[in-house]
């Protein structure tokens, strides 16, 4: 008996033919799939490849007694990155913030900046906590009293700042005294030293985009202008990030290359590292994701796997603002966050929020505590979670910016900070899962803005819906009661009136 199709209501008889046609198509389909899957995740799947085959060719050329000019050489890849990274970091963050801030009303800019802050505040806080608790469950600097500097050939680093001097250099890095300068000096010991003062520079750009709105049409070109370059940089941002796979691989490859004795530094401060990462595991696995998923309602691990080539890009270069490029990128092309959020949102969190770096410095504070065999009572455990958070918000988003950070915290606890090369020693392990932490913070805070302003557009589309259906209730109640067409009648020649009044007139 002959198979028969219905096509269009039609009975038509069917054949092999037909039926290898609709597999083909199905084939084809499954085929376009994972073309598109690739075409979508290519760089991330080339990122995640590079780090991996940087491990590996790290352990294969440090076996070969490399000269230092050889390092140099083999190094030469990754540097270039990171200098393409932090070449783009200027014009990104002003512009970005300048466009951002002139493209929210003045209401809404200062209520999604308080709810920033807060969240800030509070992530920060609690990885203060937690940073401290391990630090006492744990207890990395018991035992170890017979450790110092020498132990490990490391020479000693000192401070002889007070902690007050440390919170006026963070006022003065947020006014910086010239604004060219503030792009290549900032003020972290009360002298003028190189880096970018980038706190400085994100102050200036939110104010001045708040003073171009208010502007209005004068200001319109300059907003414009700002626009164009933001895109421009963005542009440059996509063209960098198919660099980042090579990059990286001998970024990642030589820091294998340059390491020393890696098992007496493991074995000494293992425990030290243990809990700096766990921390970072707890932080960035459990808290962010239920805070996000707590005023979402959203999946949270849907909304980071778009973001593994930034997350990459900052275990890699261990620098907040060398990944704040691609996270831009990332976190309005995969996760559809809105342009005027992202833009505002993720250079003052790459700038103030450091929850990676808040743990470490309260596990190193305890550590150090721990070491020089001092009793921390009430007060000074409480003096470490407020510093921490303070101090993290004027953190430098460079390699081993939170070292200068534990100098203020150890200063604040009356403790000596000839100790603090012992964190600079395994500082290259532990601030990569920091970095990795701090911006997820931010990108999860971008996300939590997001939804926020999502909500707050449909509820005033619904306020406008529902004037409209008033007024036009209003107007049916009125027709309701002229049920009479003789009132109707007269009403209309009462309102014609006046009109062949004045055409008589």
């Amino acid at each position: 008996m002959e198979k028969k199709n219905e096509i269009n209501g039609h009975a038509m008889p069917g054949s092999a033919s037909t039926d290898q046609i609709l597999e083909k198509s199905s084939q084809k389909s499954l085929g376009e799939k994972l073309m598109e899957f690739l075409r979508k995740n290519l760089l991330v799947i080339l990122t995640v490849s590079g780090v991996l085959v940087g491990v590996g060719l790290g352990m294969m050329v440090r076996s070969m007694n490399l000269t230092k000019a050889q390092m140099t050489y083999f190094a030469f890849p990754g540097e270039m990155l990171l200098r393409m990274l932090k070449m783009i970091i200027l014009p990104l963050v002003v512009c970005s913030l300048v466009s951002g801030a002139a493209s929210l009303d003045t209401r809404s800019l200062g209520k999604l900046g308080g709810i920033a802050v807060a969240y800030f505040l509070v992530t920060t806080l609690i990885a203060s906590g937690i940073g401290v608790a391990l630090a006492f469950i744990i207890k990395p600097g018991v035992g170890a009293g017979a450790l110092n500097t020498n132990n490990l050939g490391l020479e000693s680093v000192s401070s002889n700042k007070e902690t007050t001097d440390s919170f006026l250099d963070l006022a003065r890095n947020l006014f910086p005294a010239n604004l060219v300068a503030a792009a290549f000096r900032s003020v972290p010991y009360g002298t003028e030293t190189d880096g970018m003062n980038i706190l400085g520079l994100v102050l200036f750009a939110m104010v001045f985009g708040v003073a171009l709105r208010k502007l209005g049409d004068e200001g319109e070109e300059l907003i414009r202008f700002f626009n164009a370059f933001n895109e421009a940089t963005m542009v440059l941002v996509s063209w960098i990030m198919w660099y980042i796979p090579f990059g990286i691989m001998f970024l990642v490859g030589s820091k294998i290359v340059e390491m020393e004795d890696v098992v007496l530094l493991v074995t000494s401060l293992g425990k030290y590292i243990f809990a700096s990462i766990l921390g970072h595991v707890i932080h960035g696995g459990i808290v962010l994701p239920l805070i996000y998923f707590g005023l979402t309602r959203k999946n949270p691990f849907s909304f980071l796997s778009g973001l593994i080539t930034p997350f990459t890009t900052a275990f890699a270069t261990c620098s907040s603002s060398a990944t704040l490029p691609s996270m831009i990128k990332c976190v309005e092309e995969n996760n559809g966050v809105d342009k005027r959020i992202s833009r505002f949102i993720l250079p003052i969190g790459a700038t103030v929020n450091m929850d990676g770096a808040a743990i470490f410095q309260c596990i190193a504070a305890v550590f150090i505590a721990q070491l020089n065999n001092t009793e921390l009572n009430a007060g000074q455990i409480f003096t470490i979670l407020v510093t921490a958070t303070a101090s993290s918000v004027g953190a430098a988003g460079i390699p081993a910016g939170g070292i200068i950070t534990i100098a203020i915290i150890l200063e604040a606890i009356g403790l000596p900070t000839n100790d603090l090369s012992l964190m600079l020693a395994v500082d290259w392990i532990v601030d990569r899962t920091t970095t990795v932490v701090n911006v997820e913070g931010d990108a999860l805070g971008a996300g939590i803005l997001h939804h926020i302003n999502q909500l707050e557009m449909k509820k005033h589309q619904q306020e406008g819906e529902l004037s409209e259906v008033q007024v036009e209730a209003v107007a049916n109640v009125q027709a309701e009661e002229e049920t009479s067409p003789l009132v109707t009648h007269q009403a209309k020649a009462l309102e014609a009136m006046p009109e062949a009044i004045e055409s008589v007139l």
